[in-house]
């Protein structure tokens, strides 16, 4: 899942429960919107990424590094006190969020299209709220 500063997921990926997350990384940045904010041609990719354990693979730094995004991602067989937890709640928090929907908590659907086309409700209702607080 990508999820913008703010806090509201902006792209979403659904794999097997047998498959690695890592396989997933670069398809998922490729899906990433564009980041607008100042004049101009808006950017085609992030700044920074920020990533825990799980996708600490030399391969995915190396591929992240020639897109020109900077890299946080938590080194394995390190200290849990990285410093990655101040950014990486946000995600966390988005995952709560649509934990609060539980058919998505609980994955009842056996096709993938139906649980994927739920997956982007939620994350539409989840913006739509932010939008209404916001305002």
């Amino acid at each position: 899942m990508i999820v913008d500063r703010h806090g509201t997921p902006s792209a979403v990926s659904l794999t097997a429960g047998n498959q690695h997350d890592a396989t997933q990384l670069m398809p998922l940045l490729g899906a990433a919107p564009r980041v607008s904010g100042r004049r101009g041609r808006p950017r085609h990719r992030p700044k920074r990424l920020f990533a825990d354990r799980g996708y600490d693979l030399d391969k995915y730094r190396r591929l992240i590094r020639k897109r020109g995004i900077a890299l946080k991602i938590a080194r394995r067989g390190t200290p849990h006190d990285s410093g990655l937890g101040k950014t990486r709640w946000v995600v966390e928090r988005a995952f709560a969020w649509i934990h609060q929907f539980k058919r998505l908590r609980i994955r009842y659907e056996i096709r993938a299209d139906t649980h994927q086309t739920l997956l982007e409700l939620a994350c539409s209702v989840i913006c739509l709220r932010r939008l209404r607080t916001a305002f």
